[in-house]
């Protein structure tokens, strides 16, 4: 196993919160593969062809990360990426125990690899990406809580062309 670590999700599309916790693990690790799912129990608002195009856009301004599509065991993936690190975001208390859930399986499953949690700046802990989507269908501005990249997407996949989806 490498030094590099995964950090995987489905960033439907990318927040801050993400790119916190980005910028967090790229400061531990000389290698972040940003993992964006496939298969997903959510019904994405962005196919996975977009998510990984806002994802990489998104990212441009940190070297040591890479964006690649993936699907399946998370595990395996990191697997056959020689890496044995797994990066977590924890937002809130109601994250941690589907996390917990999730890195316990992990475990199960791969006991060499571990589960690293990260925590956001407390200015995007309670920012997710379901609740970028519905303020941006509800026609709130969300420059706050996404990077322009997503903010565009938004506005192109929903058509929106009002205040707060305008560049300002």
């Amino acid at each position: 196993m490498n030094r590099a670590a995964i950090y995987a999700g489905t960033f439907d599309p990318i927040t801050l919160g993400h790119l916190d916790v980005i910028e967090r693990a790229a400061r531990v690790f000389p290698r972040l593969i940003l993992a964006v799912a496939e298969r997903t129990t959510k019904v994405p608002l962005f196919s996975l062809d977009e998510r990984v195009a806002i994802a990489r856009e998104s990212v441009a301004g940190f070297p040591k990360v890479e964006v690649e599509p993936f699907d399946g065991l998370l595990v395996a993936y990191a697997r056959a990426k020689k890496v044995g690190v797994l990066v977590r975001g924890l937002r809130a208390f109601s994250d941690f125990e589907i996390e917990f859930q999730m890195a316990l399986t992990n475990r199960k499953l791969a006991p060499d690899i571990e589960t690293l949690f990260l925590m956001p700046n407390e200015d995007y802990s309670y920012v997710s990406s379901s609740t970028v989507r519905q303020i941006a269908e509800l026609g709130g501005d969300v420059r706050p809580f996404v990077p322009e990249p997503s903010r565009k997407a938004l506005e192109r996949k929903l058509g929106l062309a009002r205040p707060g989806f305008a560049a300002g």
